[in-house]
């Protein structure tokens, strides 16, 4: 197996030197396009037919599909990741990947090019071994955004034969088998005051105090909904335009943690019941993505089962930021296991080497020797 692990390193050592900031973060990045390009030639090369997906990004905005040449009759598994990264900030040289030990440092080294390697180095071995399940490549565009990679290929799978019986999603979890994601709701609350002369307040209405009283209201909320398992607060907030004016306008943004279970319509419900109505204020549900659970049996429960006895890692892994499990979810059973390291999105990040080959190496192991599971 030491030559899945060593195509793995290999391969995200690559991956780093390709520049895939996400331009919608980054107004004038590179994108995708490059990193797609490197990846469909490797592939075309090693038994896959690819497909080049564009979503609403249009052509500078790819994501990736690879299929295997040769058909098989088991079960297919779709291994999912994305390709685009945040911006580099202070960061001195984010493209050149440095390995210290079992480190390698790069902008996307852990979220997600070791995980996307290890995926790749993974189908590429199941393929030249003619295994019994049919790897199917799914590599997106925009995950650090709007999900607009994920989005089309999951539309666009069926029209090219691909009725996955479970899917993978690599994202970093430091190899634990993760059991739920946390969603979201984000809410604009604006409030409409009334302007006046500052030296006579009592003729307008204070929009920017009532968005004070919200805030309040919010903080004094957040800890009953922090023990049911989510979250709530303001994370932006503004008002007023000018000394010696009543602001007669004034907003935030609400940002609530959802579990599974709970709804983008509920979420809104509840900060709509901390607004008081003498406020004249209007909440509007801005954006929103769905928690998810790891199913309790069935395909990708069993698949979970077997990766974490492969691996020695459970599934006890609560993440509580959002990944795009819920929109593979739609398509078919899902779970979400990958490498982790240290520094995300931050100036410092790195992966770990060793759990970029531990993964390559029990996704060979594994889906070799998976009997599938009905759907």
């Amino acid at each position: 197996m030491d030559d899945v692990a060593a195509e793995a390193v290999a391969l995200t050592a690559a991956l780093v030197g390709i520049d895939s900031v996400n331009p919608t973060l980054v107004p004038g990045a590179a994108g995708e396009r490059a990193v797609v390009e490197h990846l469909r030639r490797r592939l075309e090369g090693r038994g896959f037919e690819t497909h080049v997906v564009l979503g609403a990004g249009g052509p500078t905005r790819p994501s990736l599909v690879a299929v295997p040449r040769t058909p098989v009759a088991g079960p297919t598994v779709v291994l999912n990741g994305h390709l685009d990264t945040v911006g580099v900030g202070g960061m001195a040289e984010p493209f050149t990947p440095r390995v210290d030990g079992d480190r390698l440092s790069g902008r996307g080294a852990a979220d997600m090019k070791g995980g996307v390697a290890a995926l790749v180095a993974a189908a590429e071995r199941l393929v030249a071994d003619r295994a019994p399940v049919r790897p199917v490549l799914a590599l997106v565009a925009d995950e650090e955004d709007a999900s607009l990679g994920t989005e089309a290929v999951v539309e666009a799978l069926p029209g090219l034969g691909v009725e996955p019986t479970a899917c993978l999603v690599g994202e970093p979890t430091d190899l634990a088998l993760a059991r739920s994601l946390r969603g979201f709701a984000v809410v604009r609350v604006r409030f409409a005051g009334r302007a006046a002369h500052s030296s006579q307040p009592e003729h307008g209405v204070n929009a920017v105090t009532h968005l004070g009283r919200l805030l309040a209201a919010v903080d004094e909320r957040a800890p009953a909904v922090r023990a049911r398992g989510g979250d709530l607060m303001v994370t932006a907030a503004h008002g007023g335009s000018t000394p010696f004016v009543v602001p007669d306008a004034a907003e935030c943004l609400v940002e609530r943690r959802t579990v599974p279970g709970e709804s983008a319509t509920g979420a809104l419900a509840e900060v709509q019941a901390l607004l008081d109505p003498g406020w004249r204020a209007e909440a509007v549900l801005e954006a929103h993505r769905d928690a998810w659970r790891l199913d309790a049996d069935g395909a990708a429960a069993d698949l979970a089962a077997r990766l974490g006895a492969r691996l020695g890692t459970t599934s006890d892994f609560d993440a509580p930021y959002w990944m795009e499990a819920p929109l593979w979810q739609r398509l078919c059973p899902t779970l979400v296991c990958g490498p982790s390291g240290g520094g995300l999105h931050a100036v410092d990040e790195w992966v770990d080497l060793r759990q970029v080959r531990a993964l390559a190496e029990a996704l060979v192991d594994v889906l070799g020797a998976w009997p599938g599971t009905a759907r």
